[in-house]
């Protein structure tokens, strides 16, 4: 079901600034990747300093509190929802946080916006599972976005999956072996496991409560 648009979203996303840009085209042709327009993270953050996406950041949580913890990154949210992402750049702003932006538009286009091996790791965290096997091309770990990603991270780059779904964590394994990553620090139940510095998003919150096991990877390019 379609969300319906806020009320007050075009003055509410006017008055986030910089704080978002546009990463999306009118065309849905995704394999369309002429015309790049390539960010300069330095000019953007006022600063050189190591890049972080959080691809499908929802309302900001993890990315704004990652943010105020690794205060030595830059941290680039990326969500294709107006009516979400404004709540993350509202979030950011209330609390004065410089070193995070939000990107809102398709993760297909990344490679259009976000330069070459720029990229010191990506989070995948609570991706839509797409249960229907017909829709599996559309969930972020599939192989056509791995070899994506590819093309953003630096050598030695990382990819961090969270998620609730036994089976979408079962096909992410699969395509992280099949691209070509080497998986390490998996984890069937995070929450019972002596893993530190868990940042628990909105999802993860709710999903725990609930009694379900909260399944992680790790996944590395290079040696």
């Amino acid at each position: 079901m379609r969300m319906r648009r806020k009320k007050n979203l075009d003055e509410r996303l006017a008055k986030c600034g910089d704080m978002i840009f546009r990463m999306d085209r009118d065309s849905k042709d995704f394999s369309d990747k002429s015309n790049k327009e390539l960010i300069v993270p330095e000019k953007m953050f006022g600063r050189k300093a190591p890049l972080i996406l959080e691809i499908g950041c929802g309302k900001g949580q993890f990315a704004c509190e990652l943010a105020k913890r690794e205060g030595e990154f830059n941290i680039i949210g990326v969500e294709k929802s107006s009516n979400v992402i404004v709540q993350a750049a509202e979030k950011a702003l209330e609390q004065d946080i410089r070193n995070v932006r939000f990107a809102r538009g398709n993760a297909e286009y990344l490679d259009c916006f976000i330069p070459e091996h720029s990229v010191e790791c990506i989070y995948l965290n609570f991706s839509c599972p797409f249960p229907k096997n017909t829709y599996a091309a559309h969930r972020l770990t599939h192989v056509r976005f791995l070899e994506l990603y590819k093309k953003l991270l630096r050598n030695g780059g990382a990819i961090f999956q969270k998620t609730d779904n036994m089976h979408f964590f079962e096909f992410s394994l699969e395509q992280f072996s099949e691209a070509g990553y080497k998986l390490k620090n998996i984890s069937l139940d995070l929450h019972n496991s002596d893993f530190e510095g868990n940042i628990v998003t909105e999802y993860e919150k709710m999903f725990s409560d609930m009694g379900k096991p909260i399944y992680r990877l790790e996944a590395y390019l290079g040696d």
